[in-house]
């Protein structure tokens, strides 16, 4: 099934070069028998099965050594080539810390401030409140803290033939659902912002920048800010997703009009020697890359997150979460880790270090689950151990089967969606019509947010297009009234959603409201009047 959606130096390079699979053992902090290691493997390799995830790439650091890189499983269903540790994949939001780094660089050449104002840099930059747009810093937008609710406008850049100064002009009308600098909310437009800034203060594009000052000094040479930049002989794994119970391939899509927030491709190879940079506080041989002082302003946390009883529950030693600038921050087992997923569609990704236990991890995935999450905590149980943590006044802590765990969790949500799907059946009001003949549904319905949509009529049935989107067109079924069931071919990891179209006193067709429930996207907040 086809789908269009999207010296230091030297001696790592001796550790990297040819194989898919190396470990050495330093006589430092971060020690691990050869026994346990192999466990590790193994380990690796059944939760890939168990997953059903085609392939996968782990690589395992420490500041000065490579103790783990591999691949596992297979690049695509469908060539069945095997992942090695230079298979490209889609890092997605962990090209975060790449553009967080690229403005502690430019701090460090005293080019801006963390405090900048954003208007100084972008006088056009505007946001929905007139005080946030004039006092909005470059701090608050690496730190997602300007107000706005997780995820808000994904959908002005998500597959859009929208530019990057646009998606950001369009940012304006987004509503907050918190203060200012009160609450955490995920954001990727604040970052594509700050790449703006980058642009405009370094005389550079961003990804020019990113390769100038870390792709190229650390020898990150297979890794890519573009998917415009394959070629037919580059090592690449294909994104997956499940569609009707089975595993499908997708297609890669552009994200240049992000791509501050999330363009990366990378192998773990060349993860590794970022992360090896993090661990040698941006040291790099005798130079220094990214200066200690400027790092500490990105690892120690500018907003913090809430630990839920969940949470508290499941992981004990774990007392604060918060977002830092590039990278999440916690604690566990009494040390800082400092992490970032990155979600691209078809493809999951983890990095992570432990600057007190000297070691680093980064898990790449081809298709659209929650593997890296017990891979993760595999790891840093390994690595940072299990002691009994009297001293945290929680006793002992039994081992957890976290690739267990984790599947039994996503058995229950998969069971919680079922139970919500039969609940909307049920509501349906069966014998109902439209309110209107069809013909008074056509027609193009704005939102100041995203752009044009359109309904269209084809062969007696009613069609929404995204018209800046043309992965969203799909057709409308009647359900009860004036709603509509939508499904977009194109995109099999959005579930079913609805369309329903308000009509005023006269029967005229005002306002048409899509709500497609996902993780992702809000489609809600669109607002299309026609």
């Amino acid at each position: 099934m086809k789908v269009k959606n999207i010296s230091r130096v030297k001696n790592i390079l001796l550790l990297l070069v040819a194989v898919s699979f190396s470990f050495n053992l330093h006589a430092q902090s971060t020690v691990i028998d050869k026994q346990k290691l192999a466990e590790l493997d193994a380990y690796f390799q059944k939760a890939l099965n168990d997953w059903d995830v085609p392939g996968m790439a782990i690589a395992i650091v420490s500041n000065d050594s490579v103790i783990l890189a591999k691949g596992y499983g297979i690049k695509d269903i469908n060539s069945k080539k095997p992942v090695d540790a230079n298979t490209l994949f889609a890092v997605a939001s962990n090209t975060k810390a790449f553009t967080a780094s690229a403005i502690a660089v430019l701090v460090d050449e005293g080019k801006l401030s963390w405090d900048d104002k954003v208007v100084d840099h972008l006088p056009w930059f505007k946001l929905y409140d007139p005080y946030v747009t004039a006092n909005i810093t470059i701090r608050d937008l690496l730190s997602h803290r300007t107000g706005l609710v997780t995820f808000s406008g994904d959908l002005i850049w998500y597959g859009t033939t929208h530019s990057a100064e646009e998606v950001v002009r369009r940012a304006q009308y987004l509503k907050p659902a918190y203060g200012f600098r009160t609450t955490f909310g995920y954001s990727n437009i604040t970052y594509l912002t700050t790449g703006l800034i980058i642009e405009k203060v370094s005389g550079q594009k961003w990804a020019d920048f990113v390769k100038a000052r870390f792709l190229d000094p650390l020898v990150m040479t297979s890794t890519l800010t573009s998917v415009e930049q394959f070629l037919e002989s580059t090592n690449l794994a294909q994104p997956h997703t499940t569609f009707q119970e089975k595993n499908v391939r997708i297609d890669y899509m552009n994200w240049d009009n992000i791509a501050p927030a999330g363009s990366i491709l990378s192998s773990v190879n060349d993860m590794a020697k970022w992360l090896q940079l993090q661990l040698n506080n941006g040291r790099l041989d005798e130079t220094q890359i990214i200066s200690e002082k400027a790092l500490n302003e990105m690892w120690y946390p500018q907003i913090m997150n809430n630990v839920s009883k969940t949470s508290k529950d499941l992981w004990p030693t774990t007392h604060f979460k918060g977002y830092g600038m590039g990278w999440s921050v916690m604690d566990y087992y009494g040390k800082k880790v400092m992490s970032h997923s990155g979600g691209y569609d078809g493809m999951i990704s983890y990095s992570a270090f432990v600057p007190e236990a000297n070691i680093g991890l980064v898990v790449l995935t081809n298709k659209n689950s929650s593997l890296y999450l017990p891979m993760m905590y595999t790891i840093l149980d390994a690595f940072i151990g299990q002691p009994t943590m009297e001293q945290f006044g929680v006793g002992e802590i039994p081992t957890k089967d976290w690739s267990d765990f984790f599947l039994e969790r996503e058995k229950k949500g998969k069971e919680y969606q079922e139970k919500k799907k039969k609940e909307m059946a049920e509501k349906r009001v069966k014998g109902t019509k439209p309110s209107a003949d069809l013909e008074k549904y056509v027609g193009t319905y704005t939102s100041k947010i995203y752009g044009d949509a359109t309904i269209e009529i084809h062969e007696g049935s009613l069609y929404l297009k995204f018209v800046p989107t043309p992965l969203f067109y799909g057709k409308l079924n009647h359900w009860h009234y004036d709603t509509f069931t939508i499904e977009f071919p194109e995109v099999p990891s959005l579930s079913e959603g609805t369309v329903n179209f308000v009509l005023n006193a006269a029967g005229e067709v005002e306002q048409m409201r899509v709500d497609i429930p996902n993780p992702d996207f809000d489609f809600t907040e669109l607002e299309f009047r026609k």
